[in-house]
């Protein structure tokens, strides 16, 4: 039950962090984002319990950046290819696919995933107790 409100407790913040952060780039935000926030930080938080803590950071930003981004292409292709919701759509932006993911977020989303590594590493240690962060950088 604790690894359980755990995990809520983490998707609740990544969701609302993602919400806030979209909100100030682009003045609006739609539910799904909630969603697709709190199972983007949980995965970026689950990057240092499957890897060891000497997995240098560009890695574990890059596969971040990588899981981001293939979340961010199945929310797309669900919730405006599918449902027709438009929430979002890159088809102006260059190399994009489908509309639903671009380059340039990914270069984002490398930049949020080492805040978001880092910002998951430091609230299970202050809130949880689990083990001290520290980074190797190569």
């Amino acid at each position: 039950m604790k690894l359980k409100r755990k995990y809520v407790v983490l998707g609740v913040t990544g969701g609302l962090l993602y919400i806030l952060i979209e909100t100030v780039w682009r003045g609006y935000s739609h539910w799904t984002m909630f969603v697709l926030g709190g199972i983007c930080f949980l995965a970026l938080g689950l990057i240092n319990e499957i890897l060891s803590w000497d997995t240098p950071i560009w890695q574990q930003v890059t596969i971040g950046a990588c899981i981001v981004t293939a979340l961010e292409f199945l929310t797309g292709c669900i919730v405006n290819l599918w449902l027709g919701w438009n929430v979002w759509d890159y088809s102006s932006l260059p190399g994009n696919v489908l509309g639903q993911i671009c380059p340039q977020y990914f270069l984002l989303w490398l930049l949020m995933s080492l805040a978001g590594i880092v910002l998951d590493d430091w609230l299970r240690y202050w809130w949880w107790g689990e083990e001290r962060p520290r980074y190797k950088l190569f």
